[in-house]
């Protein structure tokens, strides 16, 4: 059995670092913020990829790749798989998560969920309460980032929460 981290120190290691970048360290700099959060889970996400591929063979497609995702890397991390996994066949891949353990404890008033959505650090600005949600998924989306990038596959990755706890992340491959 390998080792484990509480659930409660990761939602209060996040909630400490949403914090201090979004209130102290970047107060006035909200894209910044938000880069600085992608990056500490990206970095996260290319290591646990490291560590949960390392006895595996290499991916032979980009479909192989989301589904290990999906499944073993989710697995690993919320101790369940993605519930639902959309494509276009054409390097866009939804993956849907109904009840995303990271948003479980978060509310949003009902007439601001529809602007929860990230997609770019630049674009945060709607409602505080959903600029604040939001902030939190810059990293999961880091840390899908990392893991696609440490098996070879340079993506974009954005999230959209219309209806929390349910989460959507969107993983764009780039050619």
């Amino acid at each position: 059995m390998g080792r484990e981290v509480s659930e409660s120190c990761v939602e209060s290691l996040m909630t400490e670092i949403v914090s201090s970048y979004c209130n102290h360290l970047y107060a006035n700099k909200p894209e910044l913020a938000a880069r600085r959060i992608e990056a500490i889970g990206y970095q996260v996400g290319h290591q646990l990829s490291e560590r949960y591929t390392m006895d595996r063979p290499r991916f032979s497609d980009h479909l192989e790749a989301i589904k290990f995702i999906c499944k073993d890397f989710w697995t690993e991390l919320f101790k369940k798989q993605i519930d639902n996994l959309k494509t276009n066949h054409r390097g866009t891949f939804v993956l849907q998560d109904n009840q995303f353990n990271w948003l479980s404890h978060m509310s949003i008033e009902p007439s601001s969920q529809n602007s929860g959505s990230v997609q770019d650090p630049s674009t945060m600005a709607e409602s505080k309460a959903a600029q604040a949600t939001g902030m939190y998924l810059y990293f999961p989306c880091g840390i899908i980032r990392g893991a696609l990038s440490n098996l070879g596959i340079p993506c974009a990755v954005s999230a959209d929460i219309s209806n929390l706890p349910a989460c959507s992340f969107v993983i764009r491959i780039k050619a």
